[in-house]
Formats: C-alpha cells, sequence, structure tokens
C-alpha cells in the first residue's frame, strides 16, 4: 500500500530536474545560435549590443517622464504627479542610462504572473489551443485552396477570353502562388509588431475582396491582377500559422499541431481541382471564385469571433499599458521590451527573413530544397489536367479526382510524420541530456528524399506508355508523401531553431518556395511536350536524386552549421 502512494519528495525532484533540463535546453540553445521556447520561460536573451540598447532606451524614457513632471510641477498642474516627478529624475540622474539596470528599475519590469499565468498562451487550456489551432489550419486550407481549384476550368476560362497561349494558362494559375512570395515580407514584420490577430482579419478582408474581383474579372489581365493580390493576402496563414503554434505550444509537443497546420497547404490545393472540375463543368469557372469567397467570408467571421491573440510581446505590452493606468506608473515596461521603437521593429522585420538567407547557408539550404518540392508539386497542378485529358479521355469534371492521388499520399506522409516526429524528438533528447535541438526533427527527411524522385519515375514511364490510369497516380500517391515528408520536416526544424521569429524564418522560407512554385510551371509543359512524360517526369527525379545526399547531410552537420552561423540580433 505504501509503495502505492505517490512520493511528494520523489515529484518534487522529478519536478526539478525537469526545471534544470528545461533551463539547460534554453541556454544551449541561445549559446548555439537558435531561441526555440526562450520567450515563454526566459524573456529574451540579449547580446552586449542588446543589453547597452536596452539600457539606452530606458534611460531615455525616465529622463522623458521626468522632464514632463518637472513641466507639470512648474505648471502646479499636479502635486501628486510633481512629487512622483522629482522623484523620477532623481533616479533617472544617470544621463547615460548605463544604471538603468537597477534594483528601481527590474520593480519596473512587467511579466507573466507566475509560471501558471493563464494570459500566457503556453498556460491556455487544452481546447483553447486546440480550437486556435483548428481555426488557422482552416485558414491555411482555404488560401491555397484558391491556388488550384479553378485549374480545371482553365481551358473554359481560356476560351472565353479568346487565348490559345499555354503559358498564359499555367500563369493565370501559378501567378497567384506568386502572391504568395511577395506577400510574407510585409505580413512577417507587420505579425511581429502590432501581433498575429490584427494582421490574419486584415488579410482575410483583402483576401476576399480580392476575390470577388477574381469573380467579376473583365479579361485575362485583370483576372491575372487579381490572382496576385489574393495571394498576396492569402499568404497571411501561411506565413504566420507557423509562428502562432509557437507562441502556444512547446517544442516538445510542436510536431503534431504541425503537422494538423500543415494539412490545409497540402490538401488544399489537392482538393481544389477536385470540387473545381465539377463546378466549373456545371456553373462556370467564375463560379469557382463566388464558392471561394463564401467559404472564406465564413471562415473570416468564425476567426474574428472566437480567435485570441497568441504573440507574447503583444499580450505583454497591453498589459503594460493596463498597469500603467491603472497605477500612474509610466515607467513600467515588457519584459519582451529589447528598447526598439515600431519603425525600428519593422524595418527589422522587414529585413530580418533576407538576413536569415543570407547569415545561415542551412535556411539557404532547407530553402532550396523546398523549393524544388514546391514547385514540383505545382508544376503537376499545371500539367495533370492536360496529361490525363489527352492521354487518358478524362472529362473536364473528372480530371480533378486525379488529384487525389496527391491528396491520399501527402494525408498518409502527414499521419507518419505526427506519430512519429515529437516521439523521436523526445526519444533522441533523453540520450542528448534532455536537449531538445531542431535536428532531431529532419530524421523523416531522407525517407521523403527517396520517395520524391521513385514517385516521378513510376508516374512518368507509365503515363507515357499508357498503363492503366491508376498506375500513375500511385506515382501521385508516392510523390504525394515524399513531398509532405521534406515539408514538414523542414518547416518544423525552421519553427524550433527561431521559435519567436518562425513568422519571419517561414517568409523567407515561403519566398524562395513561392518563387519556383510560380516560375518551374510555365516550364513544364514545354518541357513535356519536347522530353515527353517518361523523360520529362525523369528529369525532375533525377534532379530530385541529387538531392539525397543533401538530406543525409544536412542531419549530420547541420547543428554544426547552425552554430557555425548563428542569426543573432535579429
Amino acid at each position: 500500500m505504501t509503495n502505492a502512494e505517490p512520493d511528494p519528495t520523489q515529484a518534487d525532484d522529478v519536478r526539478e530536474e525537469e526545471a534544470l533540463t528545461r533551463q539547460r535546453s534554453i541556454v544551449q540553445a541561445f549559446d548555439e545560435g537558435h531561441d526555440a521556447d526562450i520567450p515563454s520561460d526566459l524573456g529574451y536573451v540579449l547580446d552586449e549590443a542588446g543589453e547597452k540598447r536596452l539600457r539606452r532606451s530606458i534611460g531615455e524614457r525616465r529622463r522623458s517622464i521626468s522632464h514632463e513632471h518637472d513641466v507639470e510641477k512648474e505648471a502646479g498642474l499636479d502635486k501628486e504627479g510633481a512629487e512622483s516627478g522629482g522623484k523620477v529624475g532623481q533616479e533617472g540622474g544617470d544621463e547615460s542610462g548605463e544604471g538603468a539596470a537597477s534594483s528601481e528599475d527590474e520593480a519596473n519590469v512587467v511579466w507573466w504572473d507566475g509560471p501558471d499565468d493563464p494570459e500566457n498562451p503556453f498556460n491556455w487550456p487544452t481546447w483553447r489551443k486546440v480550437a486556435t489551432c483548428s481555426l488557422i489550419s482552416a485558414m491555411t486550407f482555404i488560401t491555397p485552396l484558391g491556388s488550384s481549384i479553378f485549374a480545371p476550368g482553365v481551358p473554359q476560362l481560356m476560351r472565353e477570353f479568346h487565348s490559345s497561349s499555354p503559358e498564359l494558362a499555367a500563369f493565370v494559375v501559378s501567378v497567384y502562388v506568386l502572391g504568395f512570395a511577395a506577400g510574407p515580407m510585409l505580413i512577417a514584420p507587420l505579425s511581429e509588431l502590432y501581433g498575429r490577430n490584427v494582421v490574419y482579419h486584415s488579410c482575410n478582408v483583402g483576401f476576399i475582396a480580392f476575390l470577388v474581383g477574381s469573380a467579376l474579372a473583365p479579361s485575362l489581365d485583370a483576372l491575372i491582377v487579381f490572382r496576385f493580390f489574393s495571394g498576396i493576402f492569402g499568404s497571411c496563414p501561411l506565413t504566420n500559422g507557423g509562428g502562432s503554434i509557437a507562441d502556444m505550444i512547446v517544442q516538445e509537443k510542436r510536431g503534431a499541431a504541425m503537422a494538423a497546420f500543415s494539412v490545409g497547404p497540402l490538401l488544399g490545393p489537392i482538393i481544389g481541382p477536385v470540387a473545381g472540375g465539377f463546378l466549373a463543368d456545371a456553373k462556370g469557372w467564375r463560379w469557382v471564385f463566388w464558392l471561394m469567397v463564401i467559404l472564406a467570408s465564413t471562415l473570416a467571421l468564425v476567426f474574428f469571433l472566437f480567435a485570441r491573440e497568441t504573440f507574447a510581446p503583444v499580450l505583454l505590452q497591453r498589459k503594460v499599458a493596463r498597469l500603467r493606468k491603472e497605477t500612474g506608473n509610466d515607467l513600467l515596461r515588457s519584459k519582451l521590451d529589447i528598447g526598439l521603437s515600431p519603425a525600428d521593429y519593422f524595418k527589422r522585420g522587414i529585413v530580418r527573413p533576407f538576413k536569415m538567407l543570407a547569415q545561415s547557408p542551412l535556411c539557404c539550404v532547407y530553402a532550396f530544397y523546398v523549393a524544388i518540392a514546391y514547385g514540383y508539386l505545382y508544376l503537376m497542378f499545371t500539367s495533370i489536367t492536360e496529361v490525363f485529358m489527352e492521354s487518358y479521355g478524362f472529362s473536364e469534371s473528372t480530371v480533378g479526382l486525379v488529384f487525389l492521388g496527391l491528396g491520399i499520399g501527402s494525408m498518409a506522409g502527414l499521419v507518419f510524420f505526427s506519430i512519429t516526429s515529437d516521439r523521436t524528438l523526445k526519444k533522441m533528447a533523453k540520450k542528448k541530456d534532455g536537449v531538445m535541438k531542431p535536428e532531431y526533427r529532419l530524421i523523416p527527411l531522407p525517407f521523403g528524399a527517396i520517395l520524391l524522385p521513385a514517385g516521378f519515375f513510376i508516374y512518368g514511364w507509365t503515363a507515357e506508355n499508357h498503363v492503366h490510369w491508376i498506375v500513375p497516380i500511385i506515382g501521385h500517391v508516392i510523390i504525394g508523401m515524399g513531398n509532405i515528408l521534406v515539408f514538414m520536416s523542414i518547416n518544423m526544424a525552421l519553427v524550433d531553431t527561431f521559435s519567436i521569429y518562425a513568422a519571419s524564418a517561414l517568409a523567407g522560407n515561403t519566398v524562395v518556395r513561392s518563387v519556383a512554385g510560380a516560375v518551374l510551371p510555365l516550364c513544364g509543359l514545354k518541357m513535356y511536350h519536347k522530353l515527353g512524360l517518361g523523360w520529362g517526369n525523369s528529369l525532375l527525379g533525377f534532379i530530385a536524386v541529387g538531392m539525397i545526399p543533401v538530406a543525409f547531410l544536412i542531419i549530420r552537420y547541420g547543428e554544426y552549421l547552425r552554430a557555425r552561423f548563428p542569426i543573432k540580433n535579429l
């Protein structure tokens, strides 16, 4: 009976050991050049330049407040304010601001109300986290859905606008993805300045507006422009979604959440042509956009009513504003305030994704690898319709069903990743003194790297020789599974490496992959016409084979590259 009772001392020891392990992980994270979970547990860890900037900012604020109170004292407007101002003036006597780290200043730092503060998104109840992740996942389904939903109706669209250009036919689909490349450069810094939600809401409105424009487009040129701006606003959940998840899900449980988040970006473009094919055939291509307007408007309203802000710096700044009003103490500041003005934050935010790509070889390799997989995916979106209509006699309504092969493969890969990722992370960390490294997320990458070319070889040669249509679709299943494993492994490594800056890390990655997704399809049909389906897809397969060693190399040397080329002062 005694053995069955819990030992309080033992439980305390376990908690203390977990806390120490967590602290070691945080310190090592900063030393190695990544910041996974630092904001939740510790706040920003600043280098010497960051500390000087923060002290200077605090000193300037103290002198400014002291001056304001002195003016009030001279005018005789507020006796209490004058007395307070005299006190502040004495505290702010250090003209250089170098004495800002005093005990009085520490008392003015606003942080969470203990480790269990319910306002901290990491402490939200599970149902709220699940609901928030579900809403974000739904948004990441709707916006990529718009990228390909009208692909089966493109022949109908081209007839209406009297155009026979295959390049324009491909571009009217892929220009949406070009918007995905442009949007994150503005959206990511705005979300890290004003918070996630206000950016989500604003982009939802813009997305719906340009969908309406697409539905009413009077010309092909107008449709291309409206599609581009739809892509810009539609990129918001893809850019901010990973950041929102990093805001509220601890690292060791993030794999399943990111898998759920990634359902949308991968299944949206695949399910889109299935519905779009039947709808375009029955009602015309314009009704495809009206359907998107209905879906996007409904989700935007639900998100507006129920979504809550997740970004810790913004939540703490709101708390600071409330406490300043309640206490009259204008020296209060957030622990996550590093002394930058809003303009400085925005400038740094604009530069940050490019800085990550320019300074980190690892970020470049990640972006290049995902760009290949993503470009291949959109090349297939623009070519499958023609291939299966010409080679297998599919109609405009039924050809959309072919895309289900990619969907089934993506779902299989997603289930595999969600089951194994967090488990692998914990298992690897247990062997390494509890330290969870981002590179542990890359373990499934080689499997995806091998499956991707295998699928293209099967698809290409079976379609070339007109083998029964189910066989090339099996090739699509393999391609879909390989694609999702590459995509998920790299995205999770990015989120774990740049936790608080996950939105910027994903933005840089999104720019590179979206350019590939927009440009590669323009070459796809010409490649197939010149090389044939067999050798055309084999060329794609050979390039993917060349990337297989890269998958193994970044697992082996990824930690070295991250530590050797850290990106600090972001």
